[in-house]
């Protein structure tokens, strides 16, 4: 058997586990996903009307603010997800079945990658659910193009592989499962600083760049371009680029990780 084919089917059987291992302890997904549901639902209903009105320079209206606040906790459920994903490495890591792993006549890689898959699955289904539920209190998208709508997928799914690697790296270092929940939370806090919920040109004007060039509001930007049909500009480049450079960041410091020596 080729190289090539070994890793693939390692690779599968470790993307199996994984999921398995997620169907049957749901309630980590459960309680990461309540999150952005809970703060879709609470701007919406809650705080809709205010927001509405500051945003939109004139009357309330609840439906402006929910097309406005949908893309970007569509984001903000990957940023949740992926964070179940450092806990579960972490988990790994302290239990021993990585080093156990190690021993095994399987590919090397092949742990990581079925990790990474099974994560990435779990971050697109979480969004779809996230989706739903925005479409059933109201977001629409009239607007978008079958190729636009498969451009937001690519982003999406983009997102959150480069997420991804960062959490598989944030649980590899983390000594156990609280640690790396709190070494990962920095990926539901920058959607808070972001223009999930406000404009960038609302927030004040010292903290305007710190909102605008991290990673979740050209991603954000851009999204709502392709589903709202707003301006992206250069928010699709800079969105592209901070995905290449975390995946690639989260990649290499996993495999750095993982192929360091256990003490």
């Amino acid at each position: 058997m080729s190289s090539l084919s070994l890793a693939v089917r390692d690779s599968s059987t470790m993307l199996r586990r994984n999921l398995l291992h997620a169907r049957r302890y749901p309630s980590l997904t459960l309680n990461l996903l309540l999150t952005p549901i809970m703060l879709l639902l609470l701007f919406v209903y809650i705080f809709g009307d205010v927001m509405s009105a500051g945003i939109g320079g004139g009357g309330a209206d609840r439906s402006e603010y929910i097309a406005y606040i949908v893309p970007g906790l569509l984001l903000m459920t990957i940023g949740s997800t992926t964070i179940g994903t450092a806990v579960s490495v972490s988990n790994d890591m302290s239990e021993g079945i990585i080093a156990r792993f190690r021993t095994m006549a399987i590919h090397r890689s092949s742990v990581i990658t079925g990790r990474v898959v099974g994560s990435v699955l779990q971050s697109i289904a979480s969004v779809v659910l996230v989706g739903a539920v925005g479409v059933a209190i109201g977001f629409r998208s009239t607007d978008a193009t079958a190729l636009e709508w498969l451009a937001a997928f690519g982003l999406l799914t983009l997102f959150a592989l480069a997420l991804t690697w960062i959490a598989v790296g944030m649980g590899m270092v983390s000594p156990n499962a609280e640690a790396a929940s709190n070494n990962a939370m920095p990926l539901i806090f920058l959607p808070l600083i972001s223009s999930t919920f406000v404009p960038v040109d609302a927030m004040p004007g010292w903290f305007q760049p710190i909102a605008e060039y991290q990673p979740f509001t050209p991603a954000i930007e851009t999204l709502r371009g392709l589903l709202l049909g707003t301006e992206i500009g250069n928010n699709g480049w800079i969105a592209l680029a901070w995905c290449v450079a975390l995946s690639a960041l989260g990649y290499y410091w996993s495999k750095a990780v993982y192929n360091r020596d256990p003490k």
